[in-house]
């Protein structure tokens, strides 16, 4: 088992497909007539909201959890998460028989801790951001001599998630552009790396919180600092920082970075809810605000979304229905 060391490539996601295959659910990528009206393109969803734990995470989780050296694997696995990369580790860790210690945000949904606990794991409840579990976390780590898995700045895990790209192109190889929405970039990264081996011409842009826009700035040379408050009712991408493994990808792969809002995003619930009878939550519905916004001119063009998960706090559908009518009148 070679480890894969400071390079990530299209065999590695070729490798984890292989891994994945008979463990991961082949989601559809599925066409609506009202997103095509009313963005004037072919917009295919991939649908990762009815994937295993209902989040895209299960992929890398997988793809690095079965690939640990038994030795580092029996001395159990600790992550960070606020909330999807949680449950992918605690079902990854379940289907290996050995045990996980998930630290999550204080304020991740009841429904994404209790599914994560469900799955097997222990659930910390800690900080108020995904940096802040992450730090308790390796400093936890540290005193039991476990193994550490990160939610995103991970070659594995970012070989896991680029099996999404495989599948999207074997189900529709005349996408033009994919758009993708970024926390700290496992997603986007595993994805660009493996759609542009297969085409070089496809477009692949990356879709960030207004209030969680760290990558964004950095990948168009704006000013900002580790230190800078974050917010956003995506808690799923909620990150504060690019990763460290993931951004040199990025800025190598990745064609364009554009931002949404609060009111964006919520619309956007709403909007699959209502017209799509689908529930997707936050972070699953950035990128597809991206495309019906109109952040990039997407006329004429085959246009490829995921739809990275659909573990929505139900708790919160007010907040996003009033949210959405501020940003109703932009699109119809």
């Amino acid at each position: 088992m070679n480890p894969i060391g400071d390079l990530l490539t299209s065999k590695h996601v070729v490798k984890a497909m292989g891994n994945l295959i008979e463990l991961v659910h082949r989601t559809p990528l599925k066409q609506s007539t009202t997103l095509n009206r009313i963005t004037g393109s072919d917009v295919f969803l991939k649908l990762e909201n009815l994937q295993k734990t209902g989040s895209f995470k299960i992929r890398g989780a997988l793809n690095k959890v079965l690939s640990l050296p038994e030795d580092e694997a029996k001395k159990g696995i600790f992550a960070a998460s606020a909330g999807n990369h949680a449950q992918g580790i605690a079902l990854a860790c379940s289907l290996r028989g050995v045990p996980s210690k998930i630290f999550m945000p204080k304020h991740t949904p009841l429904s994404k801790v209790s599914a994560t606990r469900q799955y097997g794991a222990e659930a910390i409840l800690v900080g108020d951001t995904y940096q802040e579990s992450y730090s308790q976390a390796l400093e936890e780590v540290e005193k039991a001599g476990s193994t550490y898995v990160h939610a995103f700045d991970d070659y594995r895990v970012m070989a896991g998630q680029g099996t999404i790209a495989l599948e999207m192109l074997q189900q529709n190889s005349q996408l033009d552009m994919i758009f993708v929405s970024v926390g700290g970039g496992g997603l986007i990264s595993g994805m660009a790396v493996a759609a542009k081996a297969i085409n070089p011409r496809i477009k692949i842009v990356g879709v960030q919180a207004e209030g969680a826009s760290a990558t964004y700035k950095k990948f168009h040379g704006i000013h900002y600092k580790g230190t800078e408050r974050v917010g956003t009712i995506a808690d799923g991408i909620l990150v504060k920082e690019p990763g460290q493994k993931t951004y040199p990808l990025i800025q190598k792969y990745v064609d364009e970075m554009v931002t949404v809002s609060d009111e964006e995003i919520a619309y956007t619930i709403m909007f699959m809810l209502e017209r799509e009878k689908m529930l997707v939550e936050g972070a699953g519905a950035a990128a597809l605000a991206a495309v019906l916004y109109k952040k990039i001119i997407t006329n004429g063009k085959n246009i490829g979304c995921v739809i990275s998960g659909g573990n929505a706090d139900s708790i919160q559908f007010m907040k996003y229905r009033e949210l959405a009518e501020g940003a109703m009148g932009n699109i119809i």
